[in-house]
């Protein structure tokens, strides 16, 4: 009940006005169909016995053309004012989704699943509309019309109007909560066994080349079919029971409009009632039924919401804890942060082997850390760490005292990334650089752009700063676009950076000068730097070498080329690399 009360009772509030008229045109149409009927009915009875003059049957006649154009329209009305409400709450909804889940990027893979968040996204924001359309507006719509049947029938005889209401009380109580008794289970695993498959297929599509690799494909696809039919088989208990619901609902239906053609009957004899009510009396019953049988299917969709609300819920408390740890980046000084590894220990999910093992690391601020290591080594998943977009298995990183994910979004003041292929965007030079400080002036810009190398360039272009690049940058080179992706960091102007192989792809001239640019620009941060090539590696402060997620050697360039035969193989192999 909570979880309503926070993400469908608010959005009432806010669109009480919208929905009231909804209801009230709902009500209306099934008002004006009921009387459509009643005075379809008098005028059939009334035609059949002959009238002395047409001008009798003239106002049932009036009647009915009213009511039958009066019911098309408020029919109308209320799907125009119910949609229109229901997309208005729709919209806010996915603009709130969005703004919770947009400060989570860098976390998302290590906090939800990701088919979690596609059924979020695709599903759950869509399926919420019923809980307006086909839940809260034809429930009280319902309700509205059995009062007013009911204190309308007790004018003509309020002991049978008592009959009647226990009779419609059955379908607009009784059953609707004995379905929710009976399908609660069932639409809760319904909707599971949805999540589920939403999960098959993303893990598919994202490890579509180990099933292949490993010879696994059937057992994906019959671990697919088999979710597939579980989900089946619930489908078919849940129209089973919808099929056995309508049928004795339908059964009743029938033996209220008997029991009023008996009434009606019994009325007429006693002189209360004119022999052609009795047709009207009796066929007003079909359309209030109508109107009234949607109420059980309306009621037992209720627990089919809950998964989609814990969802939403759980990515909220996510995003609110980061806005609230988001305030600590203001407290740090940023001149002076010491990142401390110690003990650190991460494992993949399903995975045997840690891919970080036990390291324990001191970087002071201004400190210049190379990481090396092969693919797969764990230098990545050690930046990660760093980010907080991972949590270690075991021991702590801290960034000033503090673990990285207690910064939250706010992880980007501190640290900077640039890595093997920045994104650009087809928008102009300045405004790429302009993501690092969107508050940046244009000559702030124009003294970052001298300092990465890139003024005499720029100033050659058509527009200069204001030339469009293409989607990705394109249009520039491999280190025309790492010096424009520096310029971004260096207007960013935090404190730590890493370099992940930025230089990957350019020839030995161009990763040389983009590297010295790096370093010369940077003097002043803490780098660190994730790399295979061992090119300037000598004006690194520490180095360390990775191997299956363990720190294999460490020191100084000098210290590892005195004492560690394996560095002095690898650095002399890239320098011959570097020289052919």
């Amino acid at each position: 009940m909570k979880l309503y009360q926070k993400f469908i009772n608010p959005y009432m509030k806010q669109y009480l006005k919208s929905v009231m008229i909804a209801i009230f045109f709902a009500v209306l149409t099934m008002l004006t169909s009921a009387l459509l009927t009643f005075t379809s009915g008098y005028l059939i009875s009334k035609a059949s016995l002959k009238p002395e003059t047409i001008l009798l049957l003239y106002v049932p006649i009036v009647g009915v053309r009213t009511f039958g154009i009066s019911r098309a329209v408020f029919q109308y009305i209320e799907r125009l004012t119910s949609h229109n409400a229901v997309l208005k709450i729709l919209s806010t909804m996915r603009v709130q989704l969005y703004e919770m889940i947009e400060p989570q990027a860098l976390f998302i893979h290590n906090r939800f699943k990701t088919g979690d968040l596609l059924g979020t996204l695709a599903d759950d924001i869509e399926h919420l509309q019923d809980v307006y359309i086909r839940t809260v507006f034809p429930t009280i719509s319902a309700i509205v019309v059995f009062f007013i049947t009911n204190v309308t029938l007790a004018f003509f005889d309020w002991k049978f109007a008592i009959f009647i209401a226990l009779c419609l009380g059955i379908i607009v109580f009784v059953y609707p909560l004995l379905s929710l008794y009976m399908l609660k289970t069932r639409q809760t695993e319904q909707k599971s066994w949805h999540v589920k498959l939403y999960e098959s297929l993303t893990d598919t599509l994202f490890g579509i080349k180990d099933w292949m690799i490993s010879g696994k494909k059937e057992q994906f696809i019959q671990q697919f079919l088999n979710a597939q039919s579980a989900k089946n088989q619930i489908d078919r208990s849940i129209a089973f029971w919808n099929q056995t619901r309508t049928l004795h609902l339908q059964l009743l239906s029938g033996i209220i409009m008997i029991s009023m053609a008996i009434w009606a009957s019994i009325m007429v004899q006693s002189g209360e009632f004119a022999p052609s009510y009795i047709a009207a009396f009796t066929l007003v019953t079909l359309p209030i039924a109508e109107g009234l049988l949607p109420v059980s299917h309306a009621v037992e969709r209720i627990p089919s919401y809950k998964e989609a609300l814990i969802r939403l819920d759980r990515i909220e408390r996510f995003s609110s804890n980061g806005q609230k740890r988001s305030d600590i980046s203001s407290k740090i000084p940023l001149k002076n942060i010491t990142i401390e590894l110690n003990q650190l220990t991460y494992r993949y999910q399903n995975q045997q082997e840690n891919a970080v093992n036990n390291i324990s690391l001191r970087i002071q601020q201004g400190q210049r850390l190379a990481i090396l290591g092969k693919s797969g080594a764990g230098k990545s998943t050690l930046i990660q760490l760093l980010q907080g977009s991972l949590l270690p298995t075991s021991g702590t990183v801290s960034i000033a005292g503090f673990a990285p994910e207690h910064f939250g979004d706010s992880i980007y003041d501190i640290i900077s990334v640039l890595n093997q292929k920045p994104y650009l965007f087809a928008t102009t030079v300045e405004n790429n650089i302009r993501l690092g400080n969107e508050h940046a002036s244009r000559e702030k810009i124009e003294e970052i752009v001298k300092q990465v190398g890139l003024a005499h360039y720029i100033q050659s272009l058509p527009n200069g700063l204001d030339t469009q690049m293409e989607e990705t940058g394109q249009r520039f080179s491999g280190g025309e676009r790492q010096r424009i992706a520096l310029a971004r960091i260096l207007l960013k102007n935090t404190p730590i950076v890493v370099l992940d192989e930025p230089t990957i792809g350019l020839d030995p001239l161009t990763e040389s000068k983009l590297m010295d640019t790096i370093f010369d620009v940077l003097k002043d941060k803490t780098i660190i730097w994730i790399t295979h090539h061992l090119i300037q590696i000598e004006k690194m402060d520490h180095i360390i070498f990775l191997d299956h997620g363990e720190l294999t050697m460490q020191g100084t360039h000098d210290e590892l080329m005195r004492t560690n035969k394996r560095y002095q193989q690898l650095f002399q192999l890239d320098r011959g690399k570097a020289h052919v």
